[in-house]
């Protein structure tokens, strides 16, 4: 009798003390799937950076369209002459060597005079047997510093290439809220898996709870029978060990209900101390079980975000095709220049002369031969559209397979849980049949185990059911892509997600 009291003392005692332990803790915020999907929208990370990039490649789209502006660009250039040119001439029938003399005592000799800092040049002498028609002596030319500063401009008036480029561009702007949708649309189906896991784990911890709850009630009243002399020891001993066999499965499917919450916030992108918890059952789900199969045949891939991806590729393909082809057209441009230069042998800014120059032109740019060059790249980009097209069709192949994958497990479900709730409720008038058989001495204890083990069975069956059921539905829904989708078809990442 210790040894019993003992027992049940220490099967008791954890019991309780996880019971004053969440009396005196906050009650969870309760979480409707709705409510999960809506938080999930806007703290997961993979749909963050998915809105990143859609930012990203905005930007990009803008910055292609300065490529059809002018691009204007200044300058400015110092020059420091470390050794200057000399210039020599030639002359025809007179003496080159005297003449150039005569001009530098003439006008030269005045100017340096001026400027006594810079040295005079001094005429090369003439080597020997220098013919009288040319002169070996030379002079020097330019100035100390040179100074130019300037503006210039260019921009494509014909340039079909770079069109195609920035249709290109927009595309991948595309692609990229295609790309977003599809990770709202995996973030959402991945909230419902681990919602639904968390439902699935709270009523089979209610069964297990309850199986063990049966088991204490046995092995109380046969305790009590024993002690009256009405019951044997070995059903007792038997009794004993039901009860502690139920209690690791208490414990491991509370520890499946943490681990779910745990999963559903690491989903959702919150903290995993927040305390939360899910509302409803799976009870709730199994009134909306009736799907009309019949209507498989009507199911579209229209809306499925991986078709839609491959078909903007395709496009992109194409546009590269045509790109490529366009490199063998003419491309026109008009430039513009401003410049201003100034030459001096001092720094004495303020009295500098500026000589400005400027023009504005156009320039036509005629692809004659590369080699192959441009051919070979228009064959490779018809390649790649080749193999994306294969692609396609395999990949709306596996889809396809995959909804009917989807529709036979709804199907299944619905089958499964019409029999298990049938079984359901036949163990529950089993085992209470059982219960009071035994009481009057009229079963054995065996078979209150049978009838308990078929009844725990059951009920689990019934909730694996509607579990196998909506998580199909939850895969089917993300290929069949419904979601962010307005009444156009146009892609609207902002909506408000209702169910």
């Amino acid at each position: 009798m210790k040894r019993s009291i003992s027992l049940v003392v220490s099967i008791f005692l954890p019991l309780i003390a996880l019971a004053q332990a969440a009396d005196t803790t906050a009650a969870p915020t309760l979480l409707s799937l709705e409510d999960a999907i809506r938080v999930a929208l806007s703290e997961n990370a993979s749909v963050k950076v998915a809105d990143k990039e859609v930012e990203r490649t905005g930007y990009a789209r803008k910055g292609s369209y300065a490529a059809l502006f002018p691009q204007i660009n200044g300058s400015a250039s110092y020059q420091r002459t470390i050794k200057k040119q000399v210039m020599y001439m030639d002359g025809g029938g007179f003496d080159m060597s005297s003449m150039m003399a005569e001009t530098m005592a003439t006008y030269l000799l005045p100017l340096y005079a001026q400027h006594p800092d810079v040295p005079y040049p001094t005429p090369a002498k003439p080597d020997e047997g220098e013919s009288s028609s040319s002169s070996n002596e030379g002079f020097s030319v330019g100035r100390w510093n040179s100074w130019s500063a300037g503006l210039n401009a260019a921009m494509p008036l014909v340039n079909a290439q770079l069109w195609e480029s920035i249709r290109l561009s927009g595309q991948n702007v595309e692609l990229a809220v295609e790309k977003a949708r599809s990770s709202r649309l995996e973030t959402v189906n991945q909230v419902k898996q681990a919602y639904f896991a968390c439902l699935l784990a709270r009523e089979a911890f209610a069964v297990y709870k309850s199986a063990y709850e049966n088991a204490l009630e046995n092995f109380n009243q046969i305790q009590r029978r024993y002690n009256a002399q009405k019951a044997s020891e070995l059903d007792l001993t038997r009794a004993k060990t039901t009860l502690a066999a139920a209690i690791p499965n208490v414990y491991d499917a509370e520890s499946s209900v943490i681990l779910s919450l745990w999963q559903l916030k690491a989903v959702m992108g919150v903290n995993l101390d927040e305390n939360i918890d899910v509302s409803g059952s799976l009870d709730d789900y199994a009134k909306h079980m009736l799907y009309d199969l019949g209507e498989s045949s009507g199911l579209s891939l229209e809306n499925n975000s991986t078709m839609r991806q491959l078909a903007i590729q395709a496009e992109q393909l194409a546009s590269a095709v045509r790109s490529q082809q366009y490199a063998f057209l003419p491309t026109l441009s008009l430039s513009f220049n401003y410049s201003i230069n100034a030459m001096t042998n001092d720094f004495k800014f303020s009295e500098y002369k500026w000589s400005p120059y400027s023009f504005v032109g156009l320039s036509l740019s005629v692809p004659v031969f590369s080699g192959g060059q441009r051919l070979n790249a228009v064959r490779q980009a018809r390649v790649q559209a080749d193999e994306l097209d294969i692609q396609r069709t395999n990949t709306e192949r596996q889809l396809k397979i995959s909804i009917r994958q989807y529709l036979n497990q709804m199907e299944t479900a619905m089958k499964s849980y019409s029999s298990a709730e049938s079984a359901a409720e036949t163990a529950r008038k089993a085992y209470d049949i059982a219960s009071k058989s035994y009481n009057v001495g009229r079963s054995t204890l065996t078979d209150l185990n049978d009838a308990q083990l078929a009844l725990t069975q059951s009920r689990l069956g019934v909730y694996q059911a509607v579990y196998n059921f909506v998580t199909a539905k939850a895969n089917l829904e993300n290929t069949l892509g419904a979601d962010f989708i307005d009444a156009d078809g146009n892609v609207q990442l902002n909506k408000t997600y209702t169910r």
